[in-house]
């Protein structure tokens, strides 16, 4: 007798919402639908949060001293999309444990208050692609910071600049036009 389910890593964070019920609007490039993933620095003791706004692929991003903690995941979190809370409609992660804390962010996009101003999503396990625009900016992101950088050693302005640089370079997704041209220019649309 073969065991055709592999043994997996993955811990299941309780009550968290399957991609599969995520709205079908979700689904496509509607503007306000973001994904998130941290970026492990050398001995997982810091990482780089991002988030990516999926429409427009436009990046934020902050350094987390204290790696993988969540309920600090979240609070930077909130702190980086504050400026845009109007426009986070649903925020897509992986299962990580980084990410469990999904009701503090649901609440607290706008400020700590009892009513979910955004909704949380889990991908399926081991299957980054749920998450294509996120990985893709993980990846260019490794560019300047490969594999076994120690990000405690990275400073504010460094991680700044790969925030400027992947906002202003220029895709063929995106008709050659720059990810921050798209977001700033919808921004002043509505």
């Amino acid at each position: 007798h073969i065991n055709v389910f592999k043994k997996t890593k993955v811990r299941n964070i309780l009550d968290r919402t399957s991609i599969h019920d995520r709205l079908a609007e979700a689904n496509g490039r509607r503007f306000g639908d973001w994904e998130m993933d941290l970026i492990i620095g050398k001995g997982q003791k810091s990482a780089i949060l991002t988030l990516c706004e999926r429409s427009r692929n436009y990046l934020l991003r902050a350094r987390l001293p204290y790696g993988k903690n969540p309920e600090k995941v979240a609070d930077m979190a909130i702190r980086l999309v504050f400026p845009y809370r109007k426009y986070v409609l649903t925020i897509t992660t992986d299962n990580g444990s980084e990410f469990a804390d999904y009701i503090g962010i649901e609440r607290s996009v706008y400020k700590r208050c009892e009513s979910k101003r955004t909704r949380t999503y889990y991908c399926h396990p081991y299957c980054s692609s749920e998450r294509g625009s996120n990985e893709k900016q993980n990846q260019m992101i490794r560019r300047k910071f490969p594999k076994g950088t120690n990000f405690d050693k990275v400073t504010q302005k460094d991680v700044e600049a790969v925030e400027s640089w992947l906002n202003r370079y220029p895709r063929q997704l995106l008709g050659w036009a720059s990810a921050g041209q798209l977001f700033e220019g919808y921004l002043q649309t509505v």
